[in-house]
């Protein structure tokens, strides 16, 4: 893994707003604090992300643990921002599971509904945050070169990145190159990650990472050429982990090989 290096950083403090460019995350063994610290139900305790609604990706939120504030930007230029105040817990449907959450108190929940076009209400996580995966899905990684080769299949000059929703991005390896360490301990910065699979995809990924709006068939294109790879998830573009041992990656980070080294 010679030569292999952070070269992005994204968060997304609310899950399905848009992914934002960071210089350095500290990983917990539930991963990033402020990365997927809230999400957002319907009405029947559901949650809903970029999927169901594609505008969320033209809000922008920040947020910031050891003060416990939050502000959200909305796409006309609109803040919204405040300490946050916890309610009573809910049980939500978060995908095929149930799971504990709090609601958060203030204008929150009825500004982002009044967006939306939809009742909505703001929920923070449990410990273990909103990623997909739970804390065996911490970590997310994809390279800069398996980027450029769906580009270079879907007919692109480029293709951003944050479709992909991805915590980590390196360059220094070879398309896809990172598929193969899917059972493998990774030393980034200061942190020692295991990835236990590859990230399979779904329709939010057609969508332009800052309107929402649905513009390139990412499905489609990765169907061309991964479809008969042997990977842990169907249409997979990217790899998943757990944090082993916590601590900061920045930017420009080495990653190096822990147990099982390729080559």
């Amino acid at each position: 893994m010679s030569g292999i290096t952070v070269s992005g950083l994204a968060i997304a403090p609310i899950k399905g707003t848009r992914l934002r460019a960071v210089d350095s995350v500290v990983l917990e063994r539930s991963g990033v604090r402020e990365n997927r610290r809230f999400y957002l139900i319907d009405g029947r305790d559901r949650m809903v992300n970029g999927k169901h609604l594609g505008q969320l990706t033209a809000l922008v939120a920040d947020y910031t643990d050891a003060e416990r504030w939050l502000k959200l930007t909305f796409p006309d230029g609109r803040l919204l921002e405040g300490e946050i105040r916890l309610g009573e817990a809910v049980r939500t449907r978060f995908y095929s599971d149930t799971t504990i959450g709090q609601l958060v108190e203030g204008p929150w929940s009825r500004a982002l509904s009044e967006y939306a076009g939809q009742a909505l209400r703001l929920v923070e996580a449990s410990d273990g945050g909103a990623v997909d995966r739970g804390s065996s899905g911490a970590v997310s990684l994809i390279s800069t070169a398996s980027l450029s080769r769906l580009a270079q299949v879907g007919e692109r000059d480029r293709i951003d990145s944050r479709r992909f929703r991805m915590l980590i991005e390196v360059e220094g390896v070879e398309p896809h190159e990172e598929d193969r360490w899917v059972g493998r301990s990774v030393r980034i910065g200061e942190t020692m990650v295991r990835f236990e699979g590859h990230v399979g995809r779904c329709l939010i990924t057609s969508r332009d990472p800052e309107t929402g709006r649905i513009d390139i068939p990412t499905l489609d294109i990765l169907g061309c050429y991964r479809e008969r790879e042997e990977t842990t998830e169907p249409l997979a573009f990217g790899i998943y982990g757990a944090i082993v041992e916590p601590g900061t990656v920045r930017i420009g980070d080495r990653l190096l090989a822990g147990d099982n080294p390729r080559g």
